[in-house]
């Protein structure tokens, strides 16, 4: 990662939102913002915490090893989210990396600073308890999915999360442009499996395929396939 020359806001971040106007200095003289290249690893799984981060701009993958060979994509971040908070407790280990999907700024705040702004702003340790409710409930809601739900459900699924996350740009599409390879990782699944349920999609008029882009034509039949759970 490449030190950033600009500095954020002061505005963006839920810390720098929810924080007591007179802890502003110390988060201004505590953060450090750095520019991250698309494919540029911020954390990896299994070491120690450093630092949390709040994304300032561009997107990130969080993900986890998945056998020998493969990678489980857990969640995307965007403007505004966290990253690297779920190591806190006892040890303090990063338990997922966390990767750019584009280029990407975050700011960073040390784990000192991070865990003292959580004891002196009552608004900011509010609202990260209700983003960890949020959290597991999307956790426990993803594994359910990857023991029950069919892979064709698990990738209609993945397609309206994201669709509700990053919602449209102007050509209609959700809006951000992920590889086969992360749409797949990101439901569970293989890319010859994601590429072949694609196609399908297509086909059947659900949705239409620009490049990488995609964009949801028809939802309700989308949805559809993530009710047809097994018995």
């Amino acid at each position: 990662m490449k030190k950033n020359k600009t500095d954020c806001d002061l505005k963006t971040c839920p810390l720098c939102k929810l924080c007591l106007k007179e802890w502003l200095p110390a988060v201004a003289a505590g953060r450090k913002n750095f520019q991250v290249k698309k494919g540029e690893r911020i954390f990896s799984e299994g070491t120690n915490i450093t630092d949390i981060y709040f994304i300032y701009s561009g997107t990130v993958k969080v993900h986890k090893q998945w056998g020998s060979e493969k990678e489980l994509i857990l969640r995307f971040a965007k403007k505004g989210d966290i990253v690297g908070h779920r190591g806190l407790g006892i040890d303090n280990i990063y338990p997922a990396s966390c990767t750019a999907v584009e280029p990407t700024t975050v700011c960073a705040i040390d784990l000192d600073l991070f865990q003292s702004s959580l004891k002196v702003n009552p608004d900011f340790i509010y609202q990260m308890l209700m983003f960890y409710t949020r959290e597991l409930k999307e956790s426990e809601r993803n594994m359910r999915n990857l023991a029950h739900m069919p892979v064709k459900g698990r990738v209609a699924q993945s397609l309206l999360t994201l669709h509700d996350k990053f919602g449209e740009d102007t050509n209609g599409c959700i809006d951000i442009t992920l590889s086969r390879q992360d749409l797949a990782s990101y439901a569970g699944t293989t890319y010859e499996t994601v590429f072949r349920i694609m196609n399908d999609f297509t086909e059947e008029k659900i949705l239409r395929l620009e490049g990488k882009d995609i964009a949801i034509v028809d939802k309700e039949k989308l949805v559809g396939y993530t009710q047809e759970m097994t018995s």
